[in-house]
């Protein structure tokens, strides 16, 4: 079966069970510390102050993250970033257990969190390539989203009864197990050699990178792209859909509504990984304008089942361009530049964000709740047709498969 064929080769189970076992880390730790604070403190200022500190080092550090994924050997850096937040995690359980947890703690390894994961982001994007052979990136792609969007699910749910339970401190303990496990599996990788690309000095490393992305159209269109799908899109959702259904289905119901959009990005992984059309970018890029639906049924038909096919179809979509996204920048950047260029990429995809998270409530209380939906949602068409104007983004084509090198399987 073409889906698993990746799993034949060594280093790419471990990249798989580390990356899993990370994402469930990830997964477990926003609704652990999210209690934990509110235990300490009950402050929802205090908690947006935790969040946002990892956030901001998040943001600031991305850039340095991709130079160094391209100087040192990823595995390496992935071994090191786990363990890192294995260890803040842990002493954040120990500090809420014992109970000598306070705010600049808390907030003080946010920071280092936020640090760790911009450390890893474009190191874990980059060394796919490097673990399977080219015919077999589709794949390998699809099958790491079907695992990460699978323990994304569980994850939450897991958290939600560790902290039922036990409480907050022995979430985060079992959080930072989590990420030791990971470390431990991303030690199995092993990668050709010649991985390793000596650098100059970083600004340098940071002025080829961004040579890089602003060269090619077809990348910096679909960045800019997602700068907007993302501000409008994921702000208006993140922020106004809970008010909504609020309102209307229930917060049981919210809750559904996103397990949904994750299990359409399981089964669009699944597609992705059977079907590879030539222009696999340019029909990922139009799939995008579904990720305005469940914004726009909420703006003009927020019912349950209305929404439950929206996010059904927008989490299919996103999966599908996923998939094309990844791919082409790996079959198309240069290996020893590709973190870089994936490190430019979230954070133009996410810088934004932020302020459109800011902005949503503010917006509502002027202009009515309706008006700002289906806004965001036009805004997230009209980006999706300009970046379909591009003509490398509706002419890149996969590359032929090239003779399979051995990668340790």
């Amino acid at each position: 079966m073409r889906f698993l064929e990746p799993l034949r080769h060594r280093s790419f189970r471990a990249l798989a069970a580390g990356r899993t076992l990370g994402a469930f880390g990830n997964s477990v730790a926003p609704v652990a510390l999210a209690f934990a604070v509110l235990d300490r403190t009950g402050s929802a200022v205090d908690l947006g102050l935790v969040v946002g500190a990892r956030s901001l080092a998040n943001v600031l550090l991305l850039l340095f993250g991709g130079v160094l994924a391209d100087r040192l050997p990823r595995a390496v850096i992935l071994q090191g970033t786990e363990t890192a937040a294995g260890l803040s995690q842990a002493l954040i359980a120990v500090s809420v257990l014992c109970g000598f947890s306070t705010l600049p703690f808390l907030v003080s390894l946010s920071v280092v969190n936020g640090a760790v994961s911009a450390m890893s982001m474009p190191a874990a994007g980059a060394i796919t390539p490097q673990t399977v052979p080219r015919e077999l990136l589709a794949p390998s792609n699809a099958l790491l989203g079907l695992l990460i969007n699978g323990v994304r699910i569980a994850g939450a749910g897991v958290a939600g009864v560790v902290v039922a339970a036990a409480g907050s401190g022995w979430a985060l303990a079992v959080n930072s197990l989590l990420f030791f496990a990971a470390a431990l599996a991303y030690h199995a990788v092993r990668l050709p050699s010649g991985e390793r690309t000596p650098g100059s000095r970083p600004i340098a490393d940071l002025v080829a990178g961004w040579h890089e992305f602003r060269s090619r159209t077809w990348v910096w269109a679909v960045v800019a792209q997602f700068a907007v799908v993302n501000a409008a899109g994921f702000g208006a959702l993140s922020v106004i859909g809970p008010v909504v259904a609020d309102e209307t289905f229930g917060r049981s119901g919210w809750g559904l509504a996103l397990a949904t959009q994750t299990a359409g990005a399981l089964l669009g992984g699944i597609v992705a990984a059977h079907w590879q059309p030539r222009h696999a970018l340019f029909l990922g890029v139009a799939l995008v304008a579904l990720d305005a639906l469940p914004v726009l049924t909420l703006g003009w038909w927020p019912s349950f089942v209305p929404v439950l096919i929206a996010m059904l179809a927008a989490g299919l979509a996103m999966e599908q361009f996923s998939v094309a996204w990844d791919v082409s920048l790996q079959e198309h950047i240069p290996p020893d530049r590709l973190a870089r260029v994936y490190s430019y990429d979230i954070l133009g995809s996410i810088a934004a964000m932020p302020l459109g998270q800011i902005a949503a409530g503010p917006l509502v209380q002027h202009f009515g709740r309706e008006p700002v939906l289906v806004t965001c949602g036009m805004l997230s068409l009209v980006a999706t047709g300009l970046a379909l104007c591009s003509r490398e983004v509706r002419k890149l084509t996969n590359r032929p498969a090239a003779p399979a090198v051995p990668t340790g399987s």
